[in-house]
């Protein structure tokens, strides 16, 4: 398989794998006394400042920022968060597409340390940029369920990526 198809199979692999980490962080927030039903929730309903946004609207905000050279409005915290947010996982996928596309037959616990790597790449990324702490500054129950979200990221995109390659073998 070319490097585009591989990149784009990894595209489509990571939707269901952004879904799924997105499901497991739900399931922890309805545990946790959240009463929002899934849609309103997965759209940050009722995101409307900065002060409240999580960390990809604030990635939004700041690189938007500092090519526009002038302030977003809190308007679109909601926009920006959800285009931020799945964006990444996209472009996540499309990265594990390149680094395992040349297998023929990618295996489903490959996802592990996927997710391991976005997670840690936050870790590192999000606080240069001012947007998280440095890791050291969270407690472990919060790491990890942030980690467990990312390796259920991972292995559901390294699931979906394993069944469309094997679909593309098997034609």
């Amino acid at each position: 398989m070319s490097a585009l198809g591989s990149t784009m199979r990894g595209v489509a692999a990571s939707a269901p794998g952004t879904l799924a980490m997105d499901a497991s962080l739900y399931r922890g927030y309805r545990h946790d006394g959240g009463d929002a039903d899934f849609g309103s929730w997965e759209s940050s309903e009722g995101l409307v400042s900065w002060e409240d946004a999580p960390g990809p609207a604030l990635v939004a905000k700041r690189l938007l920022e500092g090519v526009l050279k002038h302030e977003i409005s809190p308007r679109y915290a909601r926009f920006l968060n959800n285009a931020t947010h799945w964006g990444f996982g996209l472009a996540a996928g499309a990265g594990y597409g390149l680094l395992f596309g040349s297998l023929r037959r990618p295996k489903v616990w490959y996802g592990l340390p996927f997710g391991a790597a976005v997670w840690a790449s936050g870790y590192v990324l999000l606080p240069v940029l001012g947007v998280y702490k440095p890791i050291w500054k969270y407690d472990l129950e919060t790491l990890a369920k942030d980690l467990s979200a990312h390796l259920v990221f991972g292995t559901a995109t390294a699931a979906a990526y394993s069944i469309l390659t094997n679909l593309e073998v098997d034609r």
